[in-house]
């Protein structure tokens, strides 16, 4: 069961991070070093820190790669806004990647709570 749920999170964040490029490439260009940037290092974070405290050994150091996780979801959560504030991102595509970003939190949050 365990193995499963640790599957599935790890696939929703991997489709979480190539929405977020998909969504990135229309982004303005005077943007690229800006906000898509960060916007793809943080989405990317999420899934790398999971993936690498994952590899750890011990509960503490993978723990705390789970928040790093946890804190660059959050980063990321706020670009989301952000950019469809800004109007870079369509109302659809806001509603995807909001709802992605929730699915993964409350399952970050879960794994972390967990540990």
């Amino acid at each position: 069961m365990e193995k499963r749920f640790h599957g599935e999170l790890k696939k929703k964040m991997n489709l979480y991070v190539h929405n977020v490029y998909k969504v990135t490439k229309t982004f303005p260009k005077d943007e690229l070093y800006g906000v898509t940037s960060q916007f793809r290092r943080s989405s990317l974070s999420v899934i790398l820190n999971y993936i690498e405290g994952f590899a750890r050994q011990g509960v503490r150091v993978n723990k705390n790669f789970l928040r790093i996780s946890y804190a660059s979801l959050k980063e990321s959560e706020y670009l989301i806004s952000f950019s469809h504030d800004e109007g870079y991102i369509k109302d659809n595509n806001y509603k995807i990647l909001a709802k992605q970003a929730d699915e993964i939190g409350a399952m970050l949050w879960k794994t972390i709570q967990y540990k």
